[in-house]
Formats: structure tokens, C-alpha cells, sequence
């Protein structure tokens, strides 16, 4: 191998500026190219063919492991993930990618994972790559987070998700309530849904999902639509598109 050519997948223009500067004196790496979506992500390592993939878990469009899917794991280059999401998750990231850079991170870390990369490809180690990726989309369909992290200002807040009463979709954010707090999440209420145990956590509106565990009361209105009371008196209505979705619960 001669130089590592590098793809970066981030949907923070200051995280790929922050990887570029950090990368910029290393001789042994090319930077082949930026993306700030999954889909440019995908075109991307397809037409490009990099050694290696720094991966955002978390993007507007998509998700880290999206990509993965829609490549392939055969077929998709060495990883190192790049996530915000809390230690429950790192340390399945841990266990199953080549390594992790956790928000905010250094250059000294940006360095040690890329030499770990590095070394992994030299000793061709690419069938386990496959494995292991495969490996965390199969734990992505088994395991659901315990906290979601939100940026609060200079810090992150980790909201447990158990703590969650209902989400709200506000424009290209959605926001927790949890009891008498409001949080705000850089994330499309899409996105955080398919993040979030479908056991636990229904979509019931084009803008709103709810935690049924704090469901304690379902009102029939008018054209399929229902209002659904929380514990706490809060009534959310739900859109006639989730008619059968309600009915479920009722059902059960």
C-alpha cells in the first residue's frame, strides 16, 4: 500500500475541517474526498473506492450503519465511526468496528485511531472488517439506546430515553419532552424514530410520537383520529394516517 486515501463522512462542517487540519502533515494519508450525507456518502465510497471510511453515525439523512447497509458489508472499506452517542453504545462500537472517535475528540486521538486503521489494512485484514460489520448491524436490530445525547451548548446532555414522554417535530429539530423539561435535538423525528425501541415509542402524527408507557387513556374523535392522554392530563391528537397504529394498542 502506499498512501491511505481517506473519505470523510460528516454532516458538521466543523468536525471535517477539524479532520482535515488534523490530517493535513500526515504524508502516508490522502483525503480523496467529503461528504455531509449518507447518499453523497454512498456515491461516494462506490465510485472512489477509499482504504478507509471515517463514518458519522448520525447525519440528517441517514445513519452511519445506513451506509453500511446500503454498500454492503463485503464490499464496504475499513471503518472508524464517528458518534456523539453515550458509553452504552461506544462500547458496542468498541466491539465491533475497527475503532471509535467520540464527540469532541482530539488530534492526538484522530491520530491513534487513523494508525490503528492503518495497521489493520496492511495486515489485509479486510474478510474480519466483514464480519464485524456485520456484526453491529445485526446488534442495530437487537439493541436500542438507553440515552440519547443532545447538545447543550458547550456540554451534551445524556436524556435517558425512559425519562422521554413524547417527541415533537420543530422544523429540522425535534424536541424531548420529559416531564416538566424540553429538550432539543439536532435530529428529524424519521430519524430518531428508527433509532428508538418500537416496542416502547409509537409514531401517532406526521409531527409527534409518544412513549406508550405513558399512555393512559385513547379518546375517539372524528374521522379515524383520536386524541391520546398522557400520564399527567396532556392530550396529543393523532393524524388519520395512524388510524390502524392506534388501534393496535387498543387491541392489545
Amino acid at each position: 500500500m502506499n498512501k491511505l486515501r481517506l473519505l470523510i463522512v460528516d454532516d458538521e462542517s466543523l468536525i471535517r475541517e477539524g479532520i482535515r487540519h488534523g490530517l493535513a502533515s500526515r504524508t502516508e494519508l490522502e483525503i480523496i474526498g467529503e461528504c455531509d450525507s449518507g447518499e453523497l456518502a454512498i456515491e461516494a465510497i462506490r465510485s472512489l473506492t477509499p482504504d478507509l471510511v471515517l463514518l458519522d453515525i448520525q447525519m440528517h439523512d441517514c445513519s452511519g450503519l445506513d451506509v453500511v447497509q446500503r454498500i454492503g458489508v463485503d464490499q464496504m472499506p475499513a471503518v472508524v465511526f464517528v458518534t456523539a452517542y453515550d458509553e452504552y453504545a461506544v462500547q458496542a462500537f468498541e466491539l465491533n468496528a475497527i475503532d471509535y472517535l467520540l464527540k469532541p475528540f482530539d488530534e492526538e486521538r484522530l491520530l491513534r485511531s487513523i494508525a490503528r486503521a492503518r495497521e489493520r489494512i496492511l495486515l489485509q485484514r479486510e474478510g474480519s472488517f466483514s464480519e464485524r460489520l456485520r456484526s453491529l448491524l445485526e446488534a442495530k436490530e437487537k439493541r436500542w439506546p438507553e440515552r440519547i445525547v443532545v447538545r447543550n451548548g458547550e456540554r451534551f446532555d445524556l436524556v435517558p430515553v425512559s425519562t422521554i414522554d413524547w417527541v415533537e417535530s420543530a422544523n429540522n429539530y425535534v424536541q424531548l419532552h420529559c416531564g416538566t423539561r424540553v429538550y432539543s435535538l439536532g435530529e428529524s423525528l424519521t430519524s430518531l424514530e428508527g433509532r428508538l425501541n418500537p416496542a416502547r415509542f409509537m409514531r401517532i402524527h406526521r409531527g409527534r410520537m409518544i412513549n406508550l408507557t405513558r399512555v393512559i387513556a385513547i379518546h375517539p374523535m372524528f374521522n379515524g383520529t383520536y386524541e391520546i392522554e398522557l400520564a399527567g392530563g396532556l392530550r396529543l391528537g393523532s393524524g388519520r394516517q395512524y388510524k390502524e397504529q392506534i388501534q393496535t394498542i387498543l387491541k392489545n
